[in-house]
C-alpha cells in the first residue's frame, strides 16, 4: 500500500477505536457506583471499628473521580475493539512467524494481565486494613478519595503488568533473543528483581501482601524458564537431525 493508503487506514482504525472507547466511557459512567463500592469496601469495614471515611478536597472532586473511574472502565470494556484495530493494522506487515509469535503472546498476556489485576484487587483490602491499623484509636482516618483510588489503581495495574513479564520472557526466547541458559544463569537476579518489584508495588510494611504478589510471579517465571528450556532443546534436536 502507498503511504497515503496507510494513513487513511490508520485514521479509520483510530476512529473506530476512539468511538469504542467513548461508548465504553458512557457505560463506565453508569458502572462507576459499583466500582467505587468495591474500592470503598475496606473503608466501610474499617469504619465499623474506628472513625474512617473518604473525603473530597474540592467541590469538583467527586465529579473528577467519577470521570476517572468511567474513563478507566471504558478503556477496559473497549479493549477487545481497540486491540483488534491495533492488530488488524499491524498484522499485514508481519511475517508468518512474527504473526504467530504476536498472537501467541497476546493470547497468553491478556489472561495473565487479568489474573494479575485480580490478585491486586484481592491484596488491596488487606493492605488498607494493615496500614490503617497503625492509626491510634484516638485519631480519625480521613482519606483523600483521589489519592486512595490512585493507590488502588497503581497496585492493580502493577500486579497485572508483573504477571505479563514471564510471557514476554517466553516471547524473547522464541524470537531467539534470550536463550534459556541465560535465564537459568540469572535466576538469582530475577528473584531479587521480583522481590524488589513486589516491595515497590505494595507500598506498605506488609510482608504478607508482598509475598502474595511475589510467589505467583516466581512460579510464572519458573514456568517461563521451563518453556524456554524445552524450546531450546527442541531446536538443538532439530539441528542435530
Amino acid at each position: 500500500m502507498p503511504l497515503g493508503s496507510h494513513l487513511r487506514e490508520a485514521r479509520r482504525r483510530l476512529l473506530v477505536a476512539a468511538i469504542s472507547i467513548a461508548a465504553g466511557v458512557v457505560a463506565g459512567w453508569f458502572l462507576a457506583d459499583p466500582v467505587l463500592d468495591v474500592l470503598r469496601a475496606p473503608i466501610t469495614a474499617l469504619a465499623g471499628t474506628r472513625s474512617a471515611s473518604l473525603n473530597y478536597d474540592s467541590v469538583s472532586g467527586a465529579f473528577e473521580l467519577r470521570m476517572r473511574v468511567a474513563l478507566l472502565t471504558g478503556v477496559v470494556l473497549a479493549a477487545p475493539v481497540w486491540l483488534h484495530q491495533v492488530f488488524a493494522f499491524v498484522m499485514p506487515g508481519l511475517t508468518r512467524r512474527e504473526r504467530r509469535y504476536t498472537l501467541g503472546f497476546t493470547l497468553a498476556a491478556l489472561p495473565l494481565f487479568l489474573a494479575g489485576c485480580a490478585t491486586g484487587l484481592s491484596i488491596f483490602p488487606h493492605m488498607v486494613e494493615l496500614l490503617a491499623g497503625f492509626v491510634p484509636s484516638e485519631d480519625t482516618s480521613i482519606l483523600q478519595a483521589s489519592d486512595y483510588v490512585d493507590f488502588v489503581l497503581k497496585l492493580v495495574v502493577a500486579a497485572g503488568v508483573a504477571y505479563v513479564l514471564p510471557a514476554l520472557v517466553v516471547l524473547l526466547n522464541l524470537a531467539g533473543v534470550l536463550p534459556a541458559v541465560r535465564i537459568r544463569a540469572g535466576w538469582r537476579w530475577i528473584l531479587l528483581a521480583i522481590v524488589l518489584f513486589s516491595a515497590i508495588a505494595t507500598p506498605s510494611a506488609d510482608v504478607v501482601s508482598m509475598l502474595l504478589l511475589a510467589a505467583p510471579m516466581t512460579l510464572l517465571f519458573a514456568a517461563a524458564a521451563v518453556v524456554a528450556h524445552l524450546h531450546d532443546r527442541a531446536i538443538v534436536r532439530r539441528l542435530a537431525r
